[in-house]
C-alpha cells in the first residue's frame, strides 16, 4: 500500500510549493494588471482558472521525473521480483535502459490534465469561498472555520479530479508503456494500466486514448475514479487549508490571490 510513497512525498513537496507560488504571482500579475483600468477589479472564477492552470502547468513540468520514477515504483511487483530499488536506482535505470527523454513520458496528457484540475481546484475553492462569506454576511476568509474551509477544498478536488481522470488514465498508461520489466507485473495495480498479456504499446496520447476506448470500453478512462475521491478530496482540502494556516501564523494575507 505504500510502494512509491518516498518517490510521491519528494515530489509533492517541490510540486506544492512551485503549485502555490506560481498561482500567487500569475493572481497578483493579472489582478494588478486589471486594475489599471477598473481600480475595483477583481478576480473572477475564469481568471482563477487561468491562474490555477498555468500553476498547475509550471508545477507538473518541473517535478514530472519524480512523478514518472513513483508510477513505475507504485506497479511493479514487491519482492524479489522488484525491478527497481528505490527512487535513484530507478532513474538512473530508466535513463540507462530507456533514454532521459524516457524521464517524460505521459508528459503531455499530464499537462493537459492539470488545466482542468488545478484550474477548477483553485477556482472552485476561491469561488465558494466568496460565495460563503457573502451568504453570511462575513468580511475576509478568516471568518470561515477550518472545517467549513475543509468541505470547500474537498468539493474543489472532487469536481477537478472528475474532469481531468481520464487524462490521468492516459497519463499512467503512458509511463509504463515500454518499460521491458511490465510484463512481469502482477496484481490489480497493473492490470488498470497494462494489457493482460505484455506491455501495452501506444503511439502517442491520442493512440492510447482510442486503444483504450476501443478495446476496453469508454469506462475504462474512469476505472478507479472513485477510490481516488477517497485520495483526492481530503488531499486537496488539507493542502489548502495547511497553506492558509501557514500564512496566517506568518502574518501573511491569508486570501489567495488578492
Amino acid at each position: 500500500m505504500m510502494k512509491g510513497n518516498g518517490a510521491n512525498c519528494v515530489r509533492i513537496m517541490p510540486n506544492s510549493a512551485v503549485k502555490f507560488l506560481t498561482y500567487e504571482e500569475l493572481a497578483s500579475f493579472i489582478l494588478r494588471k486589471m486594475r489599471e483600468t477598473d481600480p475595483d477589479a477583481n478576480m473572477t472564477p475564469v481568471l482563477r482558472l487561468c491562474a490555477g492552470a498555468g500553476a498547475g502547468i509550471v508545477a507538473m513540468s518541473a517535478t514530472y521525473p519524480l512523478d514518472m520514477v513513483r508510477g513505475r515504483l507504485t506497479v511493479q511487483r514487491s519482492g524479489e521480483g522488484a525491478q527497481y530499488r528505490g527512487i535513484l536506482h530507478a532513474t538512473g535505470l530508466i535513463v540507462r535502459s530507456e533514454g532521459l527523454r524516457s524521464l517524460y513520458k505521459g508528459w503531455l496528457p499530464s499537462v493537459l490534465g492539470v488545466i482542468p484540475y488545478v484550474g477548477l481546484n483553485f477556482a472552485v475553492y476561491e469561488s465558494l469561498k466568496d460565495w460563503l462569506l457573502k451568504r453570511n454576511g462575513l468580511k475576509n476568509d478568516q471568518d470561515l472555520s477550518v472545517a467549513t474551509r475543509l468541505t470547500c477544498g474537498a468539493i474543489a478536488g472532487s469536481i477537478g479530479q472528475t474532469v481531468a481522470f481520464p487524462l490521468d488514465v492516459v497519463r499512467r498508461r503512458l509511463q509504463v508503456a515500454g518499460w521491458q520489466g511490465a510484463s512481469e507485473i502482477t496484481g490489480d495495480a497493473a492490470d488498470s494500466l497494462l494489457k493482460s498479456k505484455g506491455t501495452a504499446h501506444y503511439n502517442g496520447m491520442v493512440d492510447c486514448f482510442i486503444k483504450t476506448v476501443r478495446e476496453e470500453g469508454f469506462q475504462a478512462l474512469f476505472r478507479g475514479l472513485m477510490p481516488n475521491y477517497l485520495k483526492v478530496a481530503p488531499s486537496i482540502a488539507i493542502a489548502f487549508v495547511s497553506y492558509e494556516q501557514c500564512k496566517k501564523s506568518l502574518g501573511v494575507e491569508l486570501k489567495i490571490g488578492d
